[in-house]
Order: C-alpha cells, then structure tokens, then sequence
C-alpha cells in the first residue's frame, strides 16, 4: 500500500506506519457518541460566584502570585482570518459591482469605523489613486474590498487574526488582537516579579511577521504597564496531521501520486500544550478581546477563576497526601463528598467499594490534571456546551462537548443539547502539575475516541479528512474539570469582519 516516496514523507513529518494504519481504520469505523447523563446548570455541574465569594478568590489569585506561582497564558493563533472575511470573499467574486446583501451595506456603510480604516485608506491611494470615500462616489467597492483582502493592500484575507488591526485605543493609535492580549497578560497573569509569560501557537509561514510586530510593541508595552514580557511562539506539529482519504477510504493521492496530509484541527495543540512548564495556564482564544477602557469586567473574572483554580488544587492536594497516608473510613467518605461535591465527578460502583478500593479510585480520580472552565450564558452564539457526560469506567464527569460529538439520532440527547443554558467560550485556566509538583504527560489523559471525520475538496474531488479531538473537549476528557459561570460581558470574539462594528470593539 505505501511505496518509498510514501514512506520517505511519513518520516519527515515523524508520522509512523502504525499511526497511519490506526487513522485508515478510524475512517472505516468512525467516533462513538458520547452518553450524555445530563446537561450542566447552575447548581448542577455548573459553580455561580457571589461578589463575596469572588472577593476571596480575588485574594487566593494575589497570594498565589505573591507567593511565586508560575503563570503563563497560552494562546491559540495560527488559523487564518479567511473565514472572517467569508462575507467579502463572496462579494469580490459574485460579479456584481455594488453592495446588496445587509452583511455588505453594513460593512461599506460603516468603513470608517474599523480600525484598519486609515491604513486601508492609504493602500486604496497607493493601489488606484483614490480615497476610500472617493472610490465609494465611483461605486468601485470591488476594488476597495481587494485592498483589503489581497496581498496588494492590507493583506487581511489571508493573514491570520493576530496580526489585523482589531481596536481604536488611546493618542490616536490602533491594536492589533496580539496586542490586547499583551496588555491583558499584563493585567491578571503576571508573576511576583511582574515577569509575563505568554506562548502563541504560529503557523511558519507568518512567524516572522508575528516576531516583527512582537519587537516593534513590546518595548513600549513593557515600560506602560511595567513588566517584563517573556513572549515564546510555536508551531502545529506536522506530526499531528492526518491523512486524507477518497470516500471509499482509501488513500487519496493527487496528480503526481503524493499523499494528502492535513492539520488535525487545534486538538493537535495538546503537544504544544505539554511542553509549557507553568504551573497555571490561562487559555483564551486570540480573537476575544476588547480596547482597555471594556476590560475591567474579564480582567476581573479572569482572575476569579484562577483564584478559584488555585484554591481549589491546594484542596485537592491536600486530600491526595491524605490518601497517600492511611485514611479512615470516615476520611475516604469525606473525600468521596468532596469529589461528588466539588468535581462533580460521581459513579455508581463506590457504594460496593470496600476501603482500599475506594482509595485507589479516589486517587485516580484526583490525581490528574484541573481546569476551571468559565462559561457563560446561551445567547445564540456558537460553542461547545456544558455536560456530564459517561467515562470508559462508568463514572460521570464535567465535559465540554460539541454538537458533533452528540448523536442528532439520539431524541433526548439533542432536547439536552437545545435546552442547555450556558456553553463555554474557550475561557480555561488550567493547573498542569500534580500535588508533588511533577508536570503531568496531558497526552495521557487524551480521549482518542472523540474526534470528527469531515467532507472536504481537493482539486474538484471530494475528500475526507480526520480531525483529532478538539483541545478543550477530548484533548482534555481525561482532566478534572469544573465549569463556573462568568458574564456574557467576557464573551466577545470576532467571527466575521463585522464583528469589529459591535460596541464592544469600538
């Protein structure tokens, strides 16, 4: 089946036979539905923060700080902007020469607002001449969306969101989302030596154009908010990618024989994750960010439910040193209350459990790693939901799932997916290292059952392709999680260009 130029590009991408044959197979058998026991709400797999409560956690997050905890956010941000510019992709080639869907009016209609306004303007003189709003009088949108989309002008339909030009803030000035989240590190995840770690997952072909705006702001930035920003970059391990196959699953190979190798979606950034050395990691994706003078409200929770975390590990660690001794009866049922109570991780076998193996299930199930997942209220955007869902060893947990990991032929799965009241916005904060300090291996705690097999095209032929379970669902099912109910206001990320026209990016 594989010849020698097969064999040769496997081992440039580090991809073995084995792991080869293990996603051939997956395409014959597919991914297994999750059991669905429930959907998380408020009071039932889902923690709401009273302002007395969020006081003290606000506390927890600075001593935890003070006391020389080690932080990092970690940021995913090498995709591509394109489908934010879906929109205007579709406008450039429908042939027609003038705006007339709603999503089109009410981008050329309000131009001026986006913060890329003057650089476009300027790109609109130096590609034809003209002005924006002199090019408008020309009825020439084709031409001014070119400018912004091409390589020619701003370039924005093939940068990645990162780089663009996202806000207005102060002295006439403009930030790019790389930028917002330079300053909200230096808000609520800088160390006691106001050191502030950040990580970008890139991808190689806009590196350098990350390295470049990263030495022009990072200068001033350090000297405004005063720290010190340790700022690292990596890429998608082509190790992760998966292989393409015709529909009758077998190998598709293009004109000249070659294997068709893809990105396995942000589920593959486990790697990158497990190469961090932080105690805690915030996760947050790079397009949900708002100008300083909206930030006080997600600076302020974000600190919140890291305090949470770190309150929250200091008590698991504290029940694991407990097991690690010689517990009484009585002990193993307070720390099976607390499983029940805080993880919200229950199972059924515990009342057949005699002593010693209600100590080994606990351990297992404490001893991994933990997550705070802020969610926040179902508006109608899209997100993975909040569930408790059945683990491989019967038991019930926390999980984030999407849609597509529920089966639509399962009636009172779906009604649980449509009656949810709150999804999870990619809001994490994460506490990677066990209660004797090691750092965990993440990759052991992956459910490599959960995963999406997806239609695509390939010069004209359709194609499937495999993605590994997303980062924050399967890449993490195996983790400790428990969800916390945060408000909408710290929800505001930018899908489509004109996004960036809501109050809160203005």
């Amino acid at each position: 089946m594989l010849n020698e130029k097969d064999k040769q590009l496997l081992a440039a991408k580090g991809i073995s036979e084995a792991t080869l044959g293990e996603q051939l197979k997956r395409f014959e058998t597919g991914f297994p539905w999750l059991e669905v026991k429930q959907v998380a709400t408020l009071g039932s797999g889902i923690v709401a923060i009273d302002e007395k409560e969020g006081n003290r956690y606000l506390k927890a997050w600075r001593t935890f700080q003070q006391e020389g905890g080690t932080i990092e956010k970690f940021v995913p941000a090498s995709g591509a902007a394109s489908r934010m510019f879906k929109n205007i992709f579709a406008f450039v080639t429908s042939g027609r020469t003038e705006p007339e869907t709603a999503f089109e009016k009410e981008y050329f209609d309000n131009i001026q607002r986006f913060a890329f306004y003057e650089p476009l303007n300027r790109a609109c003189k130096k590609l034809y001449g003209n002005e924006i709003s002199e090019l408008i009088e020309q009825k020439k949108y084709v031409e001014i969306a070119r400018a912004m989309l091409d390589k020619e002008g701003l370039n924005y339909g093939f940068l990645p969101k990162g780089l663009l030009k996202f806000h207005r803030a102060t002295a006439g000035k403009v930030h790019t989302a790389l930028e917002e989240h330079l300053e909200e590190g230096a808000q609520y995840a800088a160390d006691a030596k106001r050191n502030v770690n950040l990580h970008f997952t890139v991808s190689p072909e806009h590196r350098k154009e990350f390295k470049r705006l990263l030495d022009e702001k990072l200068p001033m930035a350090q000297r405004v908010w005063g720290v010190t920003y340790n700022v690292t970059m990596s890429e998608q391990k082509s190790s992760t990618d998966t292989v393409a196959v015709n529909i009758d699953n077998s190998l598709y190979r293009d004109s000249d024989g070659n294997l068709l190798f893809r990105p396995a979606g942000h589920g593959a950034l486990i790697e990158n994750l497990n190469e961090r050395e932080a105690d805690v990691i915030f996760i947050k994706n790079i397009d949900n960010v708002v100008p300083m003078k909206l930030r006080n409200t997600t600076v302020r929770w974000k600190k919140i439910i890291a305090g949470y975390l770190v309150d929250l590990q200091k008590a698991v660690a504290a029940n694991l040193e407990l097991l690690d001794g010689n517990p009484s009866h009585d002990e193993l049922k307070r720390i099976l209350a607390f499983v029940e109570g805080r993880l919200c991780t229950t199972s059924d076998a515990t009342a057949a459990m005699d002593d010693k193996a209600l100590a080994e299930y606990l351990h297992k199930k404490l001893n991994r790693p933990l997550r705070v997942c802020g969610v926040v209220k179902n508006e109608g955007e899209p997100g993975g939901g909040p569930y408790i869902t059945r683990n491989p060893d019967g038991s019930f947990s926390p999980q984030i799932l999407e849609a597509a990991q529920i089966d639509p032929e399962n009636k009172e799965n779906v009604e649980m997916m449509n009656s949810g009241t709150h999804f999870n916005p990619v809001d994490l904060v994460c506490y990677i290292k066990d209660y004797k300090g090691h750092k965990f291996d993440l990759k052991k705690f992956v459910d490599k059952d959960t995963g999406l097999i997806s239609l695509k095209s390939k010069g004209g032929v359709e194609i499937k392709a495999l993605e590994l379970p997303g980062l924050w669902n399967g890449s993490m099912s195996d983790w400790n999680t428990v969800m916390v109910e945060v408000p909408i206001e710290t929800f505001n990320p930018v899908k489509t260009v004109n996004d960036l026209l809501r109050p809160q990016h203005q």
